[in-house]
């Protein structure tokens, strides 16, 4: 049994030498790279500390990038293009352009012969439809004819109004990349005249400012050019709409007078 244990003692024993021996093989470059790294690294003379990048804040570099020339142009075009969003919304709704109210209370007064008060009622009334349906009633005397004359040239007229300031809002989205194109072409200039008045190669500091005006402009022209298209299509298909719906209830509602000015035989 002693003999027994006695063994097994020397076979474990022998065993973890092995292993030993083993890792100490494999773990011995990795342990030999360390040292001469770090005998390196002693041996190596002081680097002096990195320059520290001066951080700035965004809005600042944009400032710098675009200059006051590029800055104010584009605070005007985002001004110009904010008051132009306001006063769409408050001109393409359909209170302004086809009011539910109006067309109910009118028909009303039609179904009742109160033709007097439907008329007072559009004409006292600012908002698309009103202004046409007044023009037709208007007109009424002369004959069917001449008074749905007279609502397509007042309908034709108002929405040439509401085109005329909606296309404003394209106008901006038009102008805004051609001024950040001017930015970029300016920028390029610059920065090429950096490179011909040097006789060595500039460094790339020096050439930063050109090229950062080229690309800010340019980033800050489509900021306002993508926003304006989108808005100007979504309020052009809101406006188309809401046109249509005046030109068929202005229709539906004058449809009981066809028979007004035609001579019985």
């Amino acid at each position: 049994m002693r003999s027994w244990s006695l063994k097994v003692r020397c076979l474990v024993g022998i065993a973890s030498l092995v292993l030993t021996a083993i890792g100490m093989h494999f773990l011995e470059p990795s342990y030999s790279q360390n040292i001469a790294f770090a005998q390196d690294a002693l041996d190596a003379p002081a680097v002096p500390d990195a320059p520290t990048v001066k951080q700035t804040n965004q809005l600042t570099f944009y400032f710098k990038a675009l200059g006051y020339r590029y800055t104010v142009a584009f605070l005007f075009l985002s001004f110009v293009f904010v008051a132009l969003i306001v006063m769409n919304l408050m001109s393409i709704r359909r209170q302004s352009i086809v009011p539910v109210e109006l067309v109910t209370t009118f028909e009303g007064m039609l179904n009742e012969k109160r033709y007097q008060e439907a008329y007072d009622l559009a004409k006292n009334d600012e908002s698309f439809l009103g202004k046409v349906l007044a023009a037709g009633l208007a007109k009424l005397q002369d004959g069917y004819p001449q008074a749905i004359e007279a609502m397509q040239e007042v309908g034709e007229d108002e929405a040439m109004k509401l085109e005329h300031k909606l296309n404003y809002i394209a106008l901006i989205g038009t102008i805004s990349p051609m001024v950040g194109l001017l930015g970029t072409v300016d920028g390029m200039v610059a920065a090429f005249q950096v490179i011909a008045s040097r006789d060595t190669t500039p460094r790339p500091a020096e050439l930063a400012e050109g090229i950062s005006t080229a690309l800010i402009t340019t980033l800050v022209g489509l900021w306002l050019a993508i926003p304006a298209i989108a808005i100007f299509g979504i309020f052009r298909n809101l406006l188309s709409r809401y046109v249509l719906e005046v030109g068929i209830n202005s229709e539906r509602l004058m449809s009981r007078f066809q028979n007004v000015g035609i001579k019985k035989t």
